[in-house]
């Protein structure tokens, strides 16, 4: 196998990648890529105010029920002075960034590049590009206090389970998780109370979340336990020197 890598925005870098080992110098041009990923995110997003993470499904059009749901959410969650973050695309993630413009709250989109076109949605303030996923999940978490978990696929329950995985595990503080759409997710939910029988979770894991399709009632859960969990955000100012900006 060659020791060469190829260009990041093709799906070939990963599943050379991840065949097994490799010479030296390309495991260290590709921990170099994944460095320049983390800096960019880093530096595009380091003056965000405390936010509030939407995921949820690409698929989901603008008249479907899903779709209007996050919205609202996104709306709401904007309303309360969070910013909404989503990974940037269209769908779910669209609707949420929507929502958080239509009262003029902060809109972040944390895109990632994919063999398939995945286009930034127009309702963001700002956007970052990452080459990685694993980075990715990084950003879509740091910045947030709370999560709101709509309908949605694979990358989906990733996301999902691997929130719920850090707060179980106390890498984050004890933030709320809110899964919108009942009927979406009472299979999710089953599955969890058969892990809570066989007691592979502790019996408080579900005590992290909420199930809901209220609005207001999720909002009222997230600001409650934000309130109780969250850290003190930092105020840092940015360096003009440095071409920093602050999100207003």
């Amino acid at each position: 196998m060659p020791d060469t890598l190829q260009s990041t925005s093709k799906p070939k870098l990963e599943l050379e990648y991840l065949k097994g080992p490799h010479g030296r110098w390309y495991e260290f041009k590709f921990v170099f890529l994944v460095f320049k990923d983390f800096i960019r995110g880093l530096r595009k997003l380091h003056f965000l105010g405390p936010c509030i993470t939407v995921f949820g499904s690409a698929r989901f059009k603008e008249d479907h029920e899903y779709y209007v749901l996050a919205r609202e959410m996104g709306k709401r969650i904007a309303e309360y002075g969070f910013g909404v973050v989503t990974g940037g695309g269209p769908g779910i993630m669209e609707a949420a960034n929507r929502g958080a413009k239509d009262v003029n709250g902060k809109s972040i989109g944390i895109n990632v590049e994919l063999p398939f076109e995945q286009h930034p949605n127009p309702y963001l303030d700002k956007m970052v590009l990452i080459k990685h996923f694993f980075v990715r999940k990084v950003f879509l978490l740091k910045y947030s206090f709370g999560f709101v978990i709509m309908p949605g696929g694979f990358g989906t329950l990733d996301e999902m389970y691997e929130t719920m995985t850090l707060i179980q595990t106390k890498k984050i503080p004890w933030f709320p998780i809110v899964l919108m759409g009942k009927s979406y997710w009472k299979d999710t939910i089953e599955q969890m109370e058969v892990m809570d029988y066989h007691k592979t979770i502790s019996p408080e894991d579900d005590e992290m979340l909420l199930v809901t399709d209220d609005p207001e009632e999720a909002m009222n859960f997230l600001t409650d336990r934000i309130d109780k969990y969250s850290p003190k955000w930092p105020k840092i100012k940015p360096k003009w020197w440095l071409g920093e900006e602050k999100l207003d």
